[in-house]
């Protein structure tokens, strides 16, 4: 069967560019909540190469930087689009990059030792992000609308987007800081997280990229959401920062 082309395009990157991220909140979570699963050695490495500075402090790095063009090229690894009824492998990959690239990029750079410091920081600082990105399922979404950017809604009143919703309309109006986040998320034992923790990037954005399905189906074009759609899926919401924590936590142990 002939492989269908991820998408490249220029309209829908964008599209991407100004409006595809977990909240700031949301990333700083992730960061925090990675931050007590690192081993001691890792800790040491990261303090190191970043100074000091917490995950949870740089894991919006990789949007900050988006106001300079020169990083432009770094836009399509936040996100990836592929149809519902395909794997990210049988897909052929854009030229342009996506999450899935810029995740193995990152972590092949960070690993060699002929990288720089200043790299090893950099490409870190992406990672910590991409992976954030990677949970937060409409990232992993469909062509055609943008991974929800097209999907236009009403969010207690306000004109939004279901990509919208999800990166930041349900955080920010939950009303927690990212400490608050992170410290009343679902405690877990060692068998729970071993089991979050499984696999690797490639099993989690099939997994993103399933309840990206069923966020689709949540929702009719044009649709008042409010108290109703955030109460059924805030236990979502906590689940993907909390696996995006303990992922990216996986991750850095591996590296580091």
């Amino acid at each position: 069967m002939k492989k269908i082309i991820l998408s490249c395009l220029i309209m829908a990157q964008m599209t991407f560019a100004n409006d595809m991220e977990w909240s700031k909140t949301g990333h700083r979570t992730i960061g925090e909540v990675a931050q007590h699963h690192l081993t001691g050695k890792t800790k040491r490495t990261l303090k190191k190469l970043l100074n000091g500075e917490s995950l949870a402090l740089v894991s919006n790095h990789a949007d900050e930087i988006k106001a300079d063009r020169s990083y432009s090229k770094f836009g399509p690894w936040h996100y990836v689009n592929y149809p519902m009824d395909k794997k990210y492998t049988e897909v052929e990959p854009s030229n342009a990059g996506d999450i899935v690239m810029g995740i193995e990029k990152s972590i092949e750079i960070i690993k060699d030792k002929n990288s720089t410091k200043e790299d090893k920081v950099f490409y870190l600082k992406m990672l910590v992000h991409l992976i954030g990105d990677l949970h937060q399922p409409m990232h992993v979404g469909r062509l055609e609308d943008k991974g929800g950017n097209d999907i236009q809604l009403q969010w207690f009143g306000r004109g939004t987007n279901l990509h919208r919703v999800w990166d930041s309309n349900m955080i920010d109006d939950y009303g927690m800081s990212y400490s608050e986040l992170a410290n009343n998320l679902p405690e877990l034992s060692k068998n729970q997280i071993k089991v979050i923790q499984k696999g690797d990037v490639y099993d989690w954005v099939e997994e993103s990229h399933e309840l990206s399905a069923v966020l689709y189906d949540s929702v009719e074009p044009g649709e008042k959401l409010g108290y109703a759609y955030s109460y059924k899926y805030w236990v979502t919401v906590e689940q993907q920062l909390q696996k995006g924590g303990l992922r990216l936590a996986k991750v850095l142990n591996q590296l580091f």
